[in-house]
């Protein structure tokens, strides 16, 4: 078979470029090692975090703030097996409808792993050992990420886990010692505690998130610390692991140099992840690779081979599910001659515990490092009429803009659907919008939108109106 693109990989950014290749009138294959579509985001990621998520979040409300409502229950009891299983229902429903969109948009799916013979020869070696070749035009590389893992700390998959082991265990945890103070952990962490287990988070650096906004971080860990009674050792160096039965010991240098020893049930190692390129036979075909582990592109994000193009997580920058899609998209519409664009200093970050936490743009530390000029407006969720009769007073909203031309430069927010409520500044931002626009603009009443408002107000010569 001969085709105009070949999709390599069929997570968000696989299958987003594949449906716009197949749009834009080029006959399109994609190749996915495994028997179902969607990458880690829709199997191991994403989708199947977020349903455990959603499920747990009932839990927790169900036991903590139901009375307060008005609703009595008695004998409230976790069933972990059910939560599992209907996180997998949602997996299979995605991966069904992905399916489904690769057979309206008429792409050949091929399962098995996909190598470079050469620039334009594609070689599919299926679970069975079985093997066929396709001739390609234009390939894109969508391979994803996978899990950091440390040499010291071996992961047995059983107590010693990573974030796939974590989305179907057996039992609740009674402590859950997590490693990595970041996005993985603290969701996955946020599962369990809500559940009932006591969660340990152990970070390298000062802060959770070190990442975003540092304001962010700092009210997240007021929160799950008040709220899910999580415990936090900042500074502290992980130097190993080991399984004596049910127990895990896990041994820390702390930031005075002293060695310490925490034992739990579960040991979640969450401390990045990597670029997935192995197999791909990317020798075969001349494909430069990068620092880290990624494959090299240039702007447009072709390799240095014309017509093998890289997006995602093998490539450089944020490994967020969107961003490879919008990359997909981007290659895709480039192949055809349009002269697509993406901001990468707009494309948000989330995380999905709660109160959510999102941000876009510049952050004040940024802001600082740069010596640029800015003033800050913040409003508190405490004060928000909504957030008040929801019971989600917890986080606010802070803007950054520009000190004379009052340009918005970053928002940061934590707070009920702070994942919702971002699409509105990247909006904004995306029209380089001032903290005075969004300032005049009506926004319906009560909603959590407001405190979007209120900050810009804030930031506007103080005028916040409701603190």
């Amino acid at each position: 078979m001969k085709y105009d693109v070949t999709v390599i990989g069929s997570g968000p950014g696989g299958y987003v470029a594949a449906i716009r290749c197949a749009q834009l009138g080029l006959k399109t294959a994609i190749i996915e090692k495994y028997s179902v579509l969607g990458g880690t985001c829709l199997n191991v990621g994403c989708i199947p975090s977020k349903a455990l998520l959603d499920s747990s979040e009932h839990y927790h409300n169900a036991a903590h703030t139901f009375k307060e409502h008005g609703i009595d229950l008695e004998n409230l009891q976790v069933n972990l097996e059910q939560m599992i299983t209907r996180k997998s229902g949602v997996v299979k429903s995605n991966n069904d409808g992905i399916a489904y969109l690769m057979k309206k948009n008429k792409i050949d799916v091929y399962n098995g792993l996909g190598s470079f013979v050469n620039k334009n020869t594609v070689k599919i070696t299926g679970q069975d050992g079985a093997e066929q070749q396709i001739e390609t035009d234009k390939t894109i590389i969508a391979t994803g990420s996978k899990p950091v893992n440390l040499p010291f700390l071996p992961i047995d998959k059983n107590r010693i886990i990573t974030s796939t082991e974590a989305l179907t265990l057996k039992e609740v945890p009674k402590h859950m010692i997590v490693i990595g103070g970041g996005v993985i952990g603290l969701e996955l962490g946020s599962v369990y505690a809500r559940l009932g287990a006591k969660v340990s988070v152990v970070e390298y650096t000062d802060a959770l998130i070190p990442t975003m906004d540092r304001a962010l971080g700092k009210e997240l860990q007021r929160v799950l610390k008040k709220t899910l009674g999580f415990q936090f050792f900042f500074g502290h160096k992980v130097t190993g692991a080991q399984v004596e039965g049910d127990v895990v010991k896990v041994t820390a240098e702390t930031p005075k140099g002293e060695t310490i020893t925490m034992e739990g049930d579960y040991c979640l190692v969450s401390v990045g992840r990597k670029p997935y390129t192995e197999g791909l036979g990317l020798e075969n075909a001349g494909v430069q690779m990068a620092e880290r582990g990624m494959i090299a592109v240039d702007d447009h994000l072709q390799t240095n081979v014309p017509g093998i193009y890289a997006i995602g997580d093998v490539v450089r920058g944020a490994m967020l599910a969107h961003k490879a899609e919008e990359e997909g998209v981007l290659v895709a519409e480039q192949i055809v001659g349009q002269k697509p664009h993406i901001n990468y200093n707009l494309i948000p970050g989330v995380v999905y515990t709660w109160p959510e936490v999102a941000g876009v743009g510049l952050n004040e530390e940024q802001l600082k490092e740069q010596g640029r000029a800015y003033k800050a407006g913040s409003f508190p969720f405490k004060a928000s009429g909504r957030a008040k009769a929801s019971m989600d007073t917890d986080g606010f909203v802070k803007v950054l803009a520009d000190a004379q031309t009052d340009e918005i430069l970053g928002v940061h927010m934590i707070g009920p659907r702070a994942a919702d409520m971002i699409a509105e500044a990247v909006v904004a931002m995306e029209f380089r919008a001032s903290a005075e626009d969004i300032a005049r603009m009506s926004h319906a009443h009560p909603t959590y939108t407001e405190a979007m408002k209120e900050a810009c107000l804030a930031a506007t010569e103080n005028r916040a109106i409701h603190i």
